[in-house]
């Protein structure tokens, strides 16, 4: 007897449709699995009897042979067990093969036969719903993030007795209803109205926010950075549709999804330790998961202690800041994962921290200085866009009883200048002004003559790069939406100029 079933499998953040084919026939009493699978699907048989033994159900008397097609793509980890399931009950007489035919099934077996959950839930809904799938069974615990996706059915099954109860027809599992997420409008508890002093620091990064630009702060210990960088995200502009499922599906990936609120409507912050591995901030593994670097796709990576990071990790960063993604490459094959993110560097001037301090006295020798600063290379210091010297706070700053701006204000002016730039980038795949693409700068980047004239002198006087006088060009432009301009003007040019000059203090003083 033949029978054949709907799943789906994952590589990367690509799902692909899978067809767990099951035939019986007489002879010697076996269960096999072939299909590329690896160790973990082939337990699945072990897994399946147990459960079926728990609710009384006759395993068949027969060899069965399950394969997973296509045969050429390896299968990994437990998200097809409740499809071979499905398969033996079809042989057993369970329900019907129009049924089945347009239904697709994930879940892990317990030996209990609950149904337990499992990474990758979103990208396979979506990919059901697009090859025309009119219902899904997923684990109680995705339901949710499944059903996100809407035109297509999703039932939440708990157990395996639960799911021949409704395939026999005696109890329905009733369908969800769509996923609407509630209105986020802020982020955390953290408020820029507590940061004392710094106006100089806070105005490049709303400057950034309304950007998407990467920013690089020096400072001594205790300036205010990091406390700075934390407070990011409750100014950063809202996240559309879009941007909530493509961020949202990295982290289903990753197993980061929470079952009960599982769109991401936030922009991500990460911010991992100094001691993070290469392959935890760009991904890896025998099966590449995600790494930091992606993880913040749509939101911001902040990397405290910058020069504190092993070179190795910091030079991985160049390739995916240009790209907008990172490509990781095993025997098996090539996964690219998305990695358009804001970079938020934090580091002191050297290892006391009080290099160039206008009162304390730096106890670092030259040479020490020197080699602390190199950490950061030339490449790497040129993909920031802005570079702020986070000066140390006055009594008079931290004692003053004024309040200062909360986030909100401040956020309200960023969403009104992204307002602006997803008006003028419609039709394109740009999305903020730190993404315009070099053929589109002239386009995008009107100048009066005496900004050019100045711009030229700038880039003359400071020996700026190509990749420098790109950033400048969209670091004017932002300004210019700040200040609600559509035409780049000198003033506009030359605030700009002061965003991208301190790496001559440091780097050019040795």
């Amino acid at each position: 007897m033949y029978a054949r079933i709907n799943s789906l499998g994952l590589l990367g953040l690509n799902a692909f449709p899978v067809t767990v084919e099951i035939e019986t026939s007489d002879g010697v009493e076996a269960f096999d699995i072939v299909g590329l699978a690896d160790i973990s699907v082939k337990e699945s048989r072990e897994r399946i009897r147990a459960a079926f033994r728990n609710y009384n159900i006759n395993f068949p008397q027969a060899s069965v042979l399950v394969n997973l097609a296509p045969a050429d793509v390896k299968k990994t980890g437990a998200v097809h067990d409740l499809a071979i399931a499905v398969a033996v009950m079809r042989i057993l007489g369970y329900s019907s093969t129009e049924y089945l035919a347009k239904s697709v099934f994930l879940g892990e077996v317990a030996l209990s036969g609950e149904i337990r959950p499992v990474k990758g839930v979103l990208p396979m809904a979506i990919l059901a719903k697009e090859s025309g799938m009119e219902r899904i069974f997923v684990p109680v615990d995705n339901l949710r993030e499944a059903s996100v996706v809407e035109g297509i059915e999703c039932y939440g099954v708990g157990s395996l007795g639960e799911l021949v109860l409704h395939l026999c027809g005696r109890t329905e599992i009733a369908a969800a209803k769509p996923y609407k997420p509630e209105n986020t409008s802020y982020y955390g508890n953290v408020d820029f109205m507590d940061v004392k002093g710094q106006e100089t620091a806070k105005k490049a990064l709303e400057i950034a926010a309304a950007g998407g630009h990467n920013v690089l702060m020096i400072g001594p210990p205790g300036s205010g950075k990091s406390m700075l960088a934390k407070r990011m995200p409750s100014i950063l502009p809202a996240m559309t549709f879009a941007e909530s499922i493509e961020t949202t599906k990295i982290h289903s990936v990753a197993g980061l999804i929470d079952k009960d609120d599982p769109l991401i409507t936030v922009r991500p912050f990460r911010s991992p330790h100094h001691t993070v591995s290469s392959a935890g901030l760009a991904g890896g593994g025998s099966i590449p998961k995600p790494g930091e670097i992606s993880l913040a796709h749509n939101g911001l990576l902040f990397l405290d202690e910058l020069a504190e990071f092993s070179r190795t990790s910091l030079e991985i960063l160049r390739q995916p800041l240009e790209d907008k993604r990172v490509t990781i490459s095993r025997a098996f094959g090539t996964i690219s994962y998305p990695s358009s993110f804001m970079l938020i560097g934090a580091m002191n001037p050297c290892p006391c921290g009080y290099y160039g301090h206008p009162t304390r006295k730096c106890i670092c020798s030259h040479k020490q200085v020197v080699n602390y600063l190199n950490k950061i290379s030339g490449p790497l210091l040129d993909r920031f866009d802005i570079h702020i010297e986070a000066a140390p706070v006055e009594y008079a700053d931290l004692s003053s009883k004024e309040k200062a701006e909360s986030s909100a204000e401040i956020r309200a002016r960023v969403q009104k200048a992204r307002d602006i730039q997803t008006a003028r980038f419609e039709g394109t795949d740009i999305i903020c002004n730190a993404g315009i693409t070099p053929n589109k700068l002239q386009e995008f980047c009107p100048m009066t003559e005496d900004a050019d004239q100045a711009l030229k002198k700038v880039f003359d006087n400071l020996g700026l790069s190509g990749r420098a006088f790109d950033k400048l060009m969209k670091l004017s432009r932002t300004v210019a939406d700040m200040d609600n301009s559509e035409v780049i003007s000198k003033a506009h040019v030359l605030q700009a100029v002061q965003y991208r000059s301190l790496d001559r203090k440091y780097w050019n003083d040795k």
